[in-house]
């Protein structure tokens, strides 16, 4: 059994065939798919998912790309939505540094408070990161140090594509590592550092719809698409697939508190 720790199947393009998808994730064995929301709309629409499928869950976020125009009532919202039984998660936040530069205060604001929001709720983090490792890191720590409960600090660094040092401080910190498609990318670095992360501390993922793994790489992702990550895994470590599946669901299990 596999867990696909992170896709957006609520989003439109699989509003034409989302049961076909569903389906096909089963029958590749993954029957848990946990859905990062990117704002309050999305929010509703996973959970209303997960309320309909067993074996779908939800998240709670702004992304840092929302931050730029979110207010504090969109931030209300959220904390609301901690409370649903749903939502296994406060995600996915975070810094991208990748788009846009003038709205850094924001980001670095809205962060914070869903690491504080985090951990006030004991829910576990997932994080977006996209060239901002340094100073995620580093509000990681600061407001863990800041914190009454800094022993609540957990989740998983999303779409992770940094070095074994970066991975050593994420899971000092409580973090696991979410491995997607672009491991499985000829062009990357990341399943040379994959090869040198301890399994134990790693997840697997589509990010669905985007992101999708060779051999499908060019296509709609899918969290059927998670098998492949996991088959690149196996062969990056030299293990069986059924050890990549073991351990890599444990671990998200763990992290998610799912039964």
């Amino acid at each position: 059994m596999l867990i696909d720790t992170h896709a957006h199947v609520y989003l439109d393009r699989f509003d034409d065939d989302r049961a076909a998808v569903l389906e096909r994730a089963r029958a590749a064995g993954v029957h848990t798919i946990v859905q990062p929301a990117i704002d309050v709309p999305s929010i509703e629409q996973a959970v209303e998912l997960s309320r309909a499928h067993e074996g779908l869950y939800a998240m709670a976020a702004l992304h840092p790309s929302e931050t730029e125009t979110a207010t504090d009532d969109d931030f209300a919202a959220v904390r609301a939505w901690c409370d649903d039984p749903h939502v296994v998660a406060v995600g996915e936040s975070g810094l991208d540094y990748y788009w846009d530069r003038s709205f850094d205060d924001r980001q670095h604001k809205f962060f914070r408070r869903h690491i504080r929001l985090a951990m006030t709720a004991d829910l576990p983090l997932i994080i977006h990161n996209r060239e901002a490792t340094a100073d995620v890191l580093r509000l990681l720590e600061e407001e863990r140090a800041a914190h009454a409960h800094p022993e609540r600090l957990r989740g998983i660094l999303h779409c992770f594509v940094d070095p074994p040092d970066v991975a050593a401080r994420a899971t000092d910190l409580g973090f696991m590592l979410g491995i997607g498609g672009i491991a499985t990318f000829s062009n990357s670095d990341v399943g040379a550092h994959v090869r040198e992360i301890p399994l134990e501390h790693l997840v697997l993922e589509t990010d669905a719809p985007y992101l999708a793994p060779e051999p499908k790489r060019g296509q709609r992702n899918e969290p059927a698409f998670v098998r492949h990550v996991a088959e690149h895994v196996a062969a990056l470590k030299d293990v069986p697939l059924d050890t990549v599946a073991r351990v890599t669901t444990a671990n998200a299990r763990r992290i998610y508190n799912l039964n």
